[in-house]
């Protein structure tokens, strides 16, 4: 019976010109979206693999100089771009793409996408993620709106009951059909993008398990618009108002509650500003230890500390050049400062999260948001991660080229040179993002809220078609 009620919708679904309509524009979007982004995704590795090896060679190519003159000259960590950002580019182009590392100063991600283009991007990009979280949704309710409501109109409810099915095996039937269409489309998206993405070796790991992970994330959420559609379908008494509480329905998720839990989380947890940010660092760097001035009190202190500990009473009579070591300990000072004062954004970021967490209760899109951009590796946290592994990268680089330093020069003798395989022998900076299982470990109360939905919104289903 399940059966043959899911053949007569998905008839009168495949012969309704809204559906051929819808379906139309759909798959014109889809094969734009997808012929963008995978020229975007290509380009985008080819340039970061060209800029790599080209910063790695001006920074083996220096030659004989000094280290801390390397430190200063500088190199850059390049973000890669993620196979799975084919479909969901999440925060990527407001992010940035590379961070210059230099001596005394963390840097934050520059060459963002977004401050290149002109202001007509605000009104938003044809992706796949777009057609994915916006459009399909739309899709459910424009071919499902009146599941319910035809049959009251038309009188044919009382016939259906007559033949004796029974009010869960109606329900189930036309939840199926009006999912399918939407279901088969997706899976169309995700076929062509896993073929596309498998065949791309040079450009990035990829899994298809963490695809089959993102594709699931997307039918659960197209799971619950259905049930909500057609709940509201089976509630309401005539077509035109049950199309228009699911429009609002649609509007409100997608738009309004994203935009809601964006302005509160920034009322409750704001971030300082670049120039408090900035100050707040430059004024305990100066209440420490300056690797450049030798006549402050920190420098006096750690002078005493290290003749006291080596049991010599001249710098001149240390194993190693001090005036390296001084400015290594300097460094380390100001990473401190650095990551102290970046642990607050980390905990504001945090706390943000919370918000958006928690409005996500009034909203189906926002867990599907977060999942999304954390399997794909497209999400703040990933850039986070990122970024600090560049800034350990950094603090490494410092190291090495200060240790050099002290360990082949006299106190005081600036004019050393260190060798050009000096800067070869620098490991190159390497980063991998999340796995998969990591990522869905972080997202449990996120995947536990999608769920809920799904639970909420088909047990709602049912229940009000008990009595139809």
């Amino acid at each position: 019976m399940i059966g043959k009620i899911i053949r007569k919708e998905s008839k009168e679904i495949i012969r309704d010109d809204r559906f051929k309509i819808s379906l139309f524009i759909v798959v014109s979007l889809l094969i734009v979206a997808i012929f963008v982004s995978s020229n975007q995704y290509k380009n985008t590795n080819i340039q970061y693999e060209e800029a790599k090896t080209k910063e790695r060679a001006n920074w083996d190519s220096q030659g004989e100089k000094t280290p801390h003159s390397a430190a200063h000259y500088g190199t850059y960590a390049f973000k890669p771009k993620y196979p799975l950002s084919l479909i969901d580019q999440g925060v990527d182009k407001y992010t940035g793409v590379s961070v210059f590392l230099e001596a005394h100063k963390r840097n934050e991600a520059e060459y963002s996408a977004a401050a290149d283009q002109t202001g007509l991007s605000r009104f938003g990009e044809l992706t796949p993620d777009f057609v994915l979280l916006y459009i399909f949704p739309l899709i459910i309710i424009l071919i499902s709106y009146n599941t319910f409501t035809k049959e009251k109109e038309g009188g044919t409810i009382a016939l259906l009951k007559s033949q004796g099915i029974r009010n869960w095996k109606l329900t189930l039937g036309k939840w199926i059909a009006s999912l399918l269409p939407v279901v088969v489309l997706a899976t169309i998206l995700f076929g062509i993008a896993g073929i596309l993405l498998s065949n791309l070796s040079d450009y990035g790991e990829f899994s298809w398990i963490s695809l089959f992970a993102l594709y699931s994330v997307f039918i659960v959420y197209y799971m619950v618009f259905t049930s909500i559609t057609l709940l509201i379908s089976s509630l309401a008494k005539k077509s035109g108002i049950a199309l228009v509480i699911s429009l609002t329905v649609w509007f409100l998720g997608c738009f309004a509650a994203p935009k809601i839990a964006s302005n509160l989380a920034d009322l409750k947890y704001p971030y300082p500003t670049r120039q408090e940010f900035t100050e707040n660092v430059e004024y305990e760097k100066k209440k420490g230890l300056d690797g450049h001035n030798p006549w402050s009190e920190e420098a006096k202190l750690l002078e005493k500390k290290v003749l006291k500990e080596y049991g010599v009473d001249s710098l001149h009579q240390l194993p190693f050049n001090f005036s390296a070591y001084r400015m290594q300990k300097g460094e380390e000072h100001q990473a401190e400062i650095y990551k102290k004062h970046y642990e607050i954004l980390k905990e504001q970021f945090k706390n943000q999260k919370g918000i958006y967490q928690s409005i996500a209760v009034i909203s189906p899109f926002l867990p599907v948001r977060f999942l999304s951009m954390s399997i794909a590796n497209t999400n703040y946290q990933t850039h986070w991660d990122f970024a600090d592994a560049a800034e350990n990268y950094r603090i490494d680089t410092q190291l090495y080229l200060n240790d050099n330093h002290a360990k082949n020069s006299k106190y005081q003798d600036w004019g050393y040179k260190a060798n050009s395989d000096t800067w070869k022998n620098l490991p190159a900076f390497e980063y991998s993002p999340p796995i998969l299982s990591d990522v869905l470990n972080d997202n449990t109360s996120i995947i536990i809220m999608l769920l809920f939905w799904l639970g909420i919104s088909s047990g709602a289903l049912f229940l009000s078609t008990k009595n139809l």
